[in-house]
């Protein structure tokens, strides 16, 4: 059989960040441990009722059986700017400034190839989900990484950038709740944020697909679009997976400047055929009726949260109180020499799956990942295993 070399751009790619962890869990589960796994951030509850009943009528329909809009159907368009207003208060053209995405990765994955030349300087920053850099490596892009620490809050050091790397910036990634470290960002980075991006003429991509999933209904995570100027220079992806438990579904939007969600929308028209209809259609009725779902989605993270926390400083374990985002951001205890061989040790050993935080990127390294999707009775017990390691 014939050995192909794989491209240039594939043969680069580090390994994926899950990919070594499932080695070890498949060997762990094989000698019949109990595995605990906490590490891909995967929404453990079923889709509600009423989003399920919606698809089972659209799907019925024929007219849904035949190719969708590439960018998505009008109404489903439509609905996506009637939730950004009663949300945010954001005031959204469904015809331009709203596009349909096969879940809102697919949409950042494709975005570089739109707007980035080979040579291009893209900011992304770190610790991050590796789309953002792997997306512009694809297109031959220039990755510098911007390094997010505990003692900015989690935030980019806008100061810190020079003049002349916001010159030659193509375009800066954001991602706010964030992921892996769960900091939200207030206005007034959102603010700076944009204006130096309109001064030098930078695009905002600006990931946001943890917005529901927050703690305090007097602190709700904003949309960046919520401040003057923002859409003269962002495009905003966001998703349903996390919002309605609909990670399987694959469907979300991005949103914003117009010029921008047209670029994203010429490179689907050649790439991929758009949303099941019947999933847009049953979309439509999660964005429209889902609120009261997501606040009881909401209390029930919160109590996970709780009782992570509490579990993780009764042991010693350092960790930040998110306010936002379903995950646990917390230190690796003193005595492993790196993020991944605490996390190797406590998979190997107790049978829970932890994510490093260097496998986000340099910053990480020090920290690991908790996600909050198994239930309570699994949490305390994952925590307790953890304690007696």
């Amino acid at each position: 059989m014939a050995d192909f070399k794989l491209a240039d751009r594939l043969a680069t790619l580090p390994p994926y960040l899950f990919a070594g962890i499932d080695k070890v869990k498949a060997e762990v589960a094989a000698r019949g441990v109990d595995i605990i796994s906490l590490g891909i951030g995967d929404p453990d509850m079923p889709t509600p009722d009423f989003i399920i009943e919606a698809m089972k009528k659209a799907v019925e329909r024929p007219a849904n059986h035949q190719y969708p809009s590439y960018v998505g159907m009008l109404e489903f368009r439509q609905e996506v700017a009637n939730w950004y207003g009663r949300r945010f208060g954001v005031s959204l053209d469904p015809k331009t400034e709203v596009i349909g995405l096969i879940g809102s990765k697919e949409g950042i994955a494709h975005f570089p190839l739109a707007f980035v030349n080979p040579g291009d300087l893209v900011l992304v920053c770190t610790p991050n989900y590796p789309v953002y850099h792997i997306a512009t490596g694809f297109v031959g892009g220039e990755v510098q990484f911007i390094p997010l620490v505990e003692e900015n809050d989690y935030l980019p050091d806008l100061d810190a950038i020079p003049a002349a790397t916001w010159d030659r910036a193509k375009m800066i990634f954001v991602n706010y709740p964030n992921n892996p470290t769960a900091a939200t960002a207030p206005r007034a980075f959102y603010e700076k944020l944009i204006g130096i991006c309109r001064q030098h003429n930078v695009i905002i991509a600006h990931d946001t697909a943890y917005t529901e999933v927050y703690y305090d209904e007097n602190d709700k995570p904003m949309s960046i679009l919520e401040v003057e100027g923002a859409k003269d220079v962002t495009i905003e992806f966001h998703s349903l997976s996390k919002t309605y438990n609909m990670t399987g579904w694959r469907v979300g939007m991005a949103v914003g400047n117009a010029s921008l969600v047209a670029g994203l929308g010429k490179v689907k028209e050649n790439v991929d055929s758009g949303i099941f209809q019947a999933v847009q259609e049953a979309s439509i009725v999660a964005l429209r009726d889902g609120d009261d779902f997501c606040r009881e989605l909401r209390a029930i993270y919160r109590k996970r949260r709780d009782v992570v926390v509490a579990a993780l400083q009764k042991v010693g374990i350092a960790c930040r109180v998110p306010a936002a985002a379903f995950y646990i951001w917390a230190k690796v205890p003193a005595g492993y020499g790196s993020s991944a061989e605490f996390v190797t040790a406590v998979l190997e050993k107790t049978g829970v799956v932890l994510t490093p935080g260097n496998g986000f990127g340099a910053p990480g390294e020090g920290y690991f990942r908790i996600s909050l999707t198994v239930d309570t009775d699994r949490l305390e017990e994952a925590v307790s295993r953890i304690a007696n390691l």
